[in-house]
């Protein structure tokens, strides 16, 4: 049976999840763009009949009226838009006061949420070793609002977090069309060790979002896509 979805921005992402959406058993209902949703004045209980959960893929300064908007109509969301988490407490309130469900990550591909556990756990065993400095680094295409991505900084979080404390230097790079490459370095006199995830194209993204989607209908609360992504397989 198939679950009824609404994308919320149809850019290069929207377009792709609606495109791929019926391998995963869902059927868009709904769609809200710049034209239809201005200030979310599109999001209405008439034009989310049937729908029974949200992809939202659109900018940091829409996305958190749009999840407010989409809890108070009942509405369980995946969110992969960006940029927003300072206002996540406050959006966390919003779901779960309105006891519906979000799915949200700096980065919905499976092998970006594998790669990021791969790097923590590489910087827990260099945090015992003093010699070692880290970096990390990132190339998206140029129209990516946000620099450094928040799979950068998740991945920086996540080193911090293993116990390595010293230094570790972000740099970002905008250009082209490049979909996405990060990646972490440990260096010392001796050697250097080099981490690095490519991402060919946005269909992992896209994939990932989709397999949250058919996840998230009918479950209550706020959940990061890491911590789902052994109930996805």
């Amino acid at each position: 049976m198939s679950v009824g979805i609404a994308i919320v921005g149809c850019g290069k992402m929207g377009r792709l999840a609606e495109q791929l959406a019926p391998e995963y058993g869902l059927e868009v209902r709904a769609k809200f763009t710049r034209g239809n949703n201005l200030h979310d004045a599109g999001i209405t209980s008439e034009a989310l009949r049937g729908v029974e959960a949200a992809i939202e893929f659109t900018t940091p300064e829409a996305a958190p009226d749009n999840l407010r908007r989409l809890a108070s109509l009942g509405i369980n969301t995946v969110c992969g838009t960006t940029g927003w988490f300072e206002q996540l407490p406050m959006i966390r309130e919003a779901i779960l006061g309105a006891k519906t469900a979000l799915v949200y990550s700096p980065n919905f591909s499976v092998g970006v949420n594998v790669f990021i556990e791969t790097v923590a756990r590489a910087a827990s065993f260099f945090a015992k070793y003093p010699e070692y400095e880290a970096w990390g680094w990132e190339i998206h295409h140029s129209t990516k609002k946000d620099a450094p991505s928040g799979t950068l900084k998740k991945l920086a979080e996540k080193i911090r977090a293993s116990g390595y404390t010293r230094t570790l230097t972000l740099t970002a790079n905008r250009a082209g069309a490049h979909p996405g490459t990060h990646e972490i370095g440990f260096d010392s006199a001796a050697d250097t060790i080099t981490l690095r995830h490519t991402a060919r194209n946005r269909e992992g993204f896209a994939r990932g979002a989709l397999r949250a989607a058919r996840w998230v209908a009918g479950k209550k609360g706020v959940f990061e896509f890491r911590e789902i992504l052994g109930e996805l397989s």
